[in-house]
């Protein structure tokens, strides 16, 4: 009996912690020959090289897409996406997948759609249905009519696939992975490693024992041209709070370089002397981190995913989460200086937050593989490569 080719895109670092636990557990199976591409910027040491973490937790690459055109703008995202869909159908056509899995919401999972879709490969969609700001939204509604499984977080998200048109067959809410990782960290939640000495990063390595604050903000692509300035009313909300604090560099969007040199020209100021700067680290120490942190400030989609399960506070800045399904540990705020911090104080009087299982219970990855492993598959004509 011939095994199942299952074709895993990671196109970014949040992307890896979005599929871990469903390509651990694909691979653990008989019925199932994995096969793991990893495109855009999870190659890129700008941006952490996940797939040096991919590679350590033994995943093998089957194949590497270079799909990043650099700029930081508009024209380079569209330019990307068309870069992704070339590169992305000849891997296709050599590997000849049974069908293709795609994550969330990014620009690359929307060339990852269009090249299977084109070339009669079924698709598989994680996490689609959910509600988002910015073009994301966009992005992964047209996934979805673009997909042929649809891997859901939560009944919601299920509930808004079937509206949009898609066969209720073919929806399956499984939760989403990354929650499954911070179910994992809980049996052992300490934060046993020195995230200097692990991930080095650069600035002060400010003490980390009397409490910190994480940082993950990006820039939002429909707000670019405002992507300095927004990145700056945070810095100097967290400067003045006192606390050390863990930046994570952002994504690669528009508005990217504008975000980075903001950051650049902050530290060069001298005025981040209590500051650490990081680019990436392995999901399961971020997590460990985010859990142990007074607050995680940004618009990191991790705060209203996996901050619901663990509990931590949640400081969302501006208009990039909005519309998204959250928890009570998240505080929404304009991207002012005053308002962060104001929420960042009441978080610290509060504390930690009940466990909201809204994206899942820890078991989605398992859930995901078995769908792949064995639903039917829509498309029955399939290409000759």
């Amino acid at each position: 009996m011939s095994r199942r080719k299952v074709c895993v895109i990671v196109t970014a670092r949040p992307s890896y912690s979005r599929i871990k636990t469903a390509m651990d557990a694909l691979r653990r199976r008989d019925d199932v020959e994995l096969q793991v591409v990893v495109a855009g910027s999870a190659l890129l040491e700008r941006y952490g090289t996940a797939v040096r973490c991919m590679e350590e937790d033994g995943f093998e690459v089957t194949a590497r897409v270079q799909m990043v055109l650099e700029g930081g703008d508009l024209i380079s995202m569209a330019k990307t996406t068309g870069l992704g869909v070339l590169e992305l159908a000849t891997v296709f056509a050599n590997l000849r997948p049974d069908v293709v899995v795609t994550v969330a919401d990014r620009f690359e999972t929307m060339a990852t759609a269009i090249a299977g879709a084109y070339m009669n490969v079924p698709v598989a969609h994680v996490q689609g249905g959910e509600v988002t700001g910015s073009i994301d939204e966009k992005v992964r509604h047209a996934v979805t009519k673009l997909a042929d499984l649809h891997l859901v977080a939560s009944p919601r998200a299920a509930e808004r696939v079937v509206r949009m048109g898609e066969d209720p067959a073919t929806v399956f809410v499984t939760g989403c992975p990354s929650v499954d990782l911070a179910a994992a960290i809980l049996c052992n939640p300490a934060l046993d490693f020195d995230p200097y000495k692990r991930y080095g990063g650069v600035g002060h390595g400010p003490p980390l024992d009397d409490g910190y604050l994480v940082v993950m903000q990006h820039p939002v692509t429909t707000e670019y041209h405002e992507a300095r300035q927004q990145v700056t009313e945070t810095l100097w909300a967290v400067r003045n709070l006192g606390l050390p604090v863990l930046w994570f560099w952002p994504n690669v969007d528009a508005g990217t370089d504008a975000t980075s040199n903001g950051i650049r020209a902050f530290r060069e100021s001298g005025e981040a002397d209590h500051f650490h700067f990081f680019k990436n680290m392995s999901p399961e120490d971020f997590l460990r981190l985010l859990y142990n942190a007074k607050c995680l400030v940004g618009n990191s989609s991790v705060g209203v995913r996996e901050c619901s399960f663990l509990g931590a506070p949640v400081v969302n800045v501006g208009s990039r989460q909005a519309g998204r399904d959250r928890g009570v540990n998240v505080l929404d705020v304009e991207c002012e200086r005053g308002a962060i911090m104001a929420a960042v104080e009441r978080h610290l009087r509060n504390g930690s937050y009940p466990r909201d299982t809204l994206y899942g219970d820890g078991h989605a990855g398992v859930r995901i593989a078995e769908v792949l492993a064995k639903a039917p598959l829509r498309i029955e004509k399939r290409l000759a490569y």
